[in-house]
């Protein structure tokens, strides 16, 4: 995959196949770990570069923050993520893409129909986070790295960080752990910041990520405005609640929900799901590709 410099931050993406864009978001960062993982669980299988690189242009990468892409100590919320990826759509010299969003990706794609809805051609949002425990799993996991950096400071971080290399996973390694892991230039800048607005960046992360059990990425009358087709399939655990599906559904005019439950999602259904959604408004897969 090839890096470029993106809204300031060094990118690693990867463009596959031939057709309309599609933007493909993914619930953590691109790198090997945790795709396999996710394909295992809630994809089934289903490989998405793969199999749509021969209907679309599929645009992948790792989220700021993840995988091998770099970040910023900033507060973070999930309009700068959805900016990130609004900066990569010009980088590439895309006007509109479909968005494929799974997990924390649904976030993002929302986000980004949100605050640059001409961008986004329609929505696919697989498994939306969302629910009070997806709320509590998320808070918890920024107050124990606040509280892992008031008793060990800065420098135990950064030891955590190369050890562990994933927030979601060790929450005491912090949020910037994998830009830790993998540029040394950063770490030595992460230890030299002020540590008293270091805390304070933490819990506004946070506090914009995670500020109430409503599906992640926007706000209720944010849904309510948009004007861009949207298709959900839902997922039924404690990070991501069915009833954040059906939100999706109530809130997002004309939103279209798949009555496939997870217990009957496969990689060809998900697929299906797919080249079904995109149909309906009105893209007919190339015959070669069908």
């Amino acid at each position: 995959m090839p890096f470029a410099d993106i809204d300031g931050i060094r990118t690693h993406y990867q463009v596959t196949g031939e057709g309309p864009p599609l933007l493909l978001l993914a619930p953590i960062g691109d790198n090997v770990p945790v795709p396999q993982r996710w394909r295992d669980r809630a994809w089934r299988g289903f490989k998405p570069a793969e199999r749509l690189s021969r209907s679309f242009q599929v645009i992948s990468y790792d989220r700021r923050e993840s995988g091998h892409t770099g970040g910023r100590v900033e507060p973070l919320s999930w309009r700068i993520f959805a900016r990130h990826a609004h900066a990569l759509l010009d980088h590439l010299g895309i006007e509109q893409a479909f968005l494929l969003g799974s997990c924390v990706g649904c976030s993002v794609a929302l986000a980004l129909a949100a605050h640059f809805p001409d961008r986004c051609r329609a929505l696919l949002l697989h498994w939306p986070v969302g629910g009070f425990r997806w709320l509590d799993r998320g808070r918890t996991c920024f107050d124990r790295h606040i509280e892992f950096a008031r008793a060990h400071g800065l420098s135990r971080i950064v030891e955590r960080a190369r050890q562990s290399s994933m927030f979601w996973s060790d929450p005491e390694a912090g949020p910037w752990a994998s830009v830790i892991a993998a540029d040394d230039s950063f770490a030595k800048f992460f230890v030299r910041q002020n540590f008293d607005r270091y805390l304070k960046v933490v819990a506004q992360c946070r506090d914009h990520l995670f500020s109430d059990a409503m599906p992640s990425g926007v706000t209720n009358s944010q849904l309510m405005a948009m004007r861009i087709p949207a298709f959900v399939m839902p997922g039924d655990d404690a990070l991501h609640a069915t009833s954040s599906a059906h939100v999706l559904r109530e809130l997002i005019p004309h939103a279209k929900l798949s009555r496939l439950m997870p217990r009957q999602q496969t990689a060809a259904s998900i697929g299906d799901w797919v080249f079904e959604s995109t149909a309906a408004i009105g893209y007919a897969r190339p015959a070669a590709a069908a």
